[in-house]
């Protein structure tokens, strides 16, 4: 895609894609699993919350509902405390408030302790750290960043393979008010996760070999301070048509997920047997993430990660389109092993794709814009696909609706990149009009006039696999070469002739 922007860092610190960052990985690993799994993992105590409160099946639902908003909604608050104090503090910050929360749950005498306890606070602890998490992950890495998203994403169903499980026993052993403690102890690692987002140091000496920077030369060097929220990203068609394109596809992306288990139900399999595709669902998932990372950051393939996602997304709305066909529990069983490969795909790459199109400078404003986005469509999504159930007591149009909003989101993502994000070539006379000389742009960029060739091949070979500049914008080593030529003569050029 012609809008991928080069990753330089938010502080111009190349990225050591390995070294620390593997601890960093597996830091976004934990956090995107509790992120994730953590509002499904609450639900194994809604019966006994109705049983403690008197309340109904709809009321228990908001604690999850509550606890998702706050994980998409609050993205622009994030990305300012981020801007402003660094992703280390903010997410220890959030690791106290996520444990907090479940801690005073556990002491709570009506359901709307609850709410604020378990939904506003510990959510807002978990999306303090979900979002630094994918920052910090963004900086480390770049050649190899596909890959790592695919990982860090994979904790999602790993995590909700294991939570869901530890629920039962605690609600069984301690009862939900111990259950609700000991999760809050366990949430406390997300501070140890938030301590291994060590930040990148830019090096204090200079890019010329033996020159070191004096305290005055930093001072004079010293960057503006960054903006809290930087809304320029709406300036870039393609995070629009990212974000556009996102918002839709939520509204219909986790809707089969929440509605396949009564569905099955509806059919006349027993809860056991029903239950168990959601855990075939995140089986698959788990490898899904991780071989959708290996393939996104194949060379080839890179370049065009957009079309990908966009490939990825339709996928999954044709398997919902497909699905609501089901008549039986062995279609349910093939429809949910191919809706966890397509899921699995579209969230190794939905933020893979996001960091290439806004790059690492504006990452951290532009994916609170985007969460912000989706949590309307969250909110909106699963409901109104519950009313369509009540009015029509049929899930194939539940499943109908979700698969056109999702291939829909593809097809405008696709579409909207294909005929509006073009890499232009930057013009020569640009070059003239902002004042640079050829001659300071061949001591920059050029190299040595005797090794032309082999300077040229290096320099292939050091590209970046995210650069999708074409190659008429880099400098033709021979026509250098003969323009050094011409200078050596004290033959005199026009600029025209010399570009």
């Amino acid at each position: 895609m012609g809008g991928v922007a080069l990753d330089d860092g938010g502080c111009r610190v190349k990225a050591p894609d390995g070294g620390w960052g593997w601890a960093v990985l597996f830091g976004c690993f934990v956090i995107t699993g509790f992120s994730y799994a953590f509002p499904k993992a609450v639900s194994v105590f809604f019966k006994e919350l109705i049983r403690e409160f008197g309340v109904g099946y709809s009321d228990t639902a908001w604690i999850s509902s509550i606890l998702l908003a706050m994980l998409y909604g609050t993205g622009p608050l994030c990305s300012i405390l981020v801007n402003r104090f660094g992703c280390r503090p903010v997410m220890l910050v959030g690791g106290l408030f996520a444990s907090l929360g479940m801690i005073l749950a556990s002491f709570a005498t009506s359901i709307i302790h609850i709410y604020l306890c378990i939904g506003v606070i510990t959510g807002l602890g978990l999306a303090l750290n979900f979002q630094p998490s994918l920052i910090m992950l963004n900086r480390y890495f770049s050649e190899k960043r596909p890959l790592a998203n695919g990982l860090a994403a994979a904790g999602s169903p790993v995590a909700l393979c294991c939570l869901s499980p530890l629920g039962q026993i605690l609600q069984y052993e301690y009862g939900w008010r111990g259950g609700f403690l000991i999760l809050g102890g366990i949430l406390l690692n997300c501070c140890a996760c938030g301590a291994l987002m060590r930040p990148l140091v830019p090096s204090k000496k200079s890019e010329t070999p033996g020159i070191e920077n004096t305290p005055d030369d930093v001072d004079k060097k010293a960057k503006p301070k960054p903006k809290l929220l930087d809304f320029s990203v709406f300036r870039d068609r393609g995070f629009v048509i990212y974000a556009v394109a996102a918002s839709i596809m939520v509204l219909g992306l986790f809707v089969p997920p929440v509605f396949v288990v009564s569905y099955a139900k509806e059919l006349g399999n027993e809860d056991t047997k029903s239950a168990l595709l959601l855990t075939i669902l995140g089986f698959i998932d788990i490898f899904a993430r991780p071989t959708c990372g290996i393939i996104a950051g194949l060379r080839w393939v890179r370049p065009r990660c957009v079309y990908l996602f966009s490939f990825a997304i339709l996928f999954n709305g044709i398997t919902d389109l497909v699905g609501s066909l089901s008549k039986d529990y062995n279609s349910l069983v093939v429809f949910c092993i191919f809706f966890g490969i397509s899921y699995g795909m579209v969230g190794a790459l939905q933020f893979e794709v996001l960091m290439a199109v806004v790059g690492t400078e504006k990452f951290s404003s532009a994916i609170g814009l985007v969460l912000l986005l989706e949590a309307i469509a969250v909110l909106v999504g699963p409901p109104s696909a519950g009313r369509l159930l009540d009015s029509t007591k049929n899930y194939m149009f539940v499943f109908l609706l979700a698969g056109i909003e999702v291939v829909t989101a593809a097809l405008v993502l696709a579409i909207c990149s294909f005929l509006f994000i073009k890499k232009k070539p930057e013009a020569p006379e640009a070059a003239v009009e902002a004042g640079e000389t050829v001659e300071a742009k061949n001591h920059s960029s050029t190299p040595p006039i005797g090794e032309p060739n082999k300077a040229n091949g290096n320099s292939e070979k050091q590209r970046d696999p995210g650069d999708l500049r074409p190659e008429s914008a880099v400098e033709d080593p021979t026509e250098v070469e003969t323009f050094l030529k011409c200078k050596d003569k004290n033959i005199t050029c026009s600029p025209e002739s010399d570009l």
